[in-house]
């Protein structure tokens, strides 16, 4: 075989193998990307979806519309109002615990709202919150959980209490723009 033909042959070979691997390259950074901002949501997702692709799919389509939405902090007497909304809130929980989560879910929500996050249906909420808070969601969807229950009178007093505390995880962080430093609240 001459020189020529080993040529045509080889490089078209290694032209293969160079875009395979960096194919594969590009979608292992593409998912540590993708595992490093939703954090638990990427498992949570990858479950639901039932695999991987689908699942990198739908978060990419997170991340698109949350690049749509007019997401914005907050101006710091408005944070300092929802603070002190909070610390009623809290407040109340002694000596009506159900009623303090509703309020709690009702303040998340509107504190949700005043950032720029849409607010009409949990869900979509979810979705749109897992984008930036994605290592907090979990908190979230169990308080919600509770408040449900709640709403039946079927919560314990131990639920309530906890789903307080996993109120004030997501409603902290939302305050704080999300820089984790929270608003120190108990």
């Amino acid at each position: 075989m001459s020189t020529g033909t080993l040529l045509a042959i080889i490089i078209p070979i290694a032209v293969v193998i160079v875009v395979i691997t960096l194919a594969i390259v590009l979608d292992r950074r593409r998912r540590r990307r993708l595992r490093e901002r939703f954090g638990p949501e990427y498992d949570r997702t990858v479950e639901e979806a039932g695999g991987r692709r689908a699942a990198e799919h739908d978060l990419e389509r997170r991340e698109k519309r949350h690049d749509d939405l007019d997401v914005r902090p907050l101006d710091p007497a408005v944070a300092d109002r929802y603070a002190r909304a909070w610390t009623g809130v809290q407040e109340q929980f002694v000596d009506r615990p159900e009623a303090a989560v509703h309020d709690a879910d009702r303040l998340v929500t509107a504190l949700m709202r005043e950032r720029g996050y849409p607010t009409d249906d949990f869900e979509q909420r979810a979705r749109d919150l897992s984008v930036e808070h994605g290592r907090t969601l979990e908190h979230y969807r169990a308080a919600h959980e509770v408040d449900r229950l709640s709403s039946e009178h079927r919560a314990t007093t131990e639920q309530l209490r906890g789903a307080m505390i996993h109120y004030r995880v997501l409603f902290d962080e939302l305050l704080s723009d999300g820089s984790g430093s929270g608003s120190g609240r108990s």
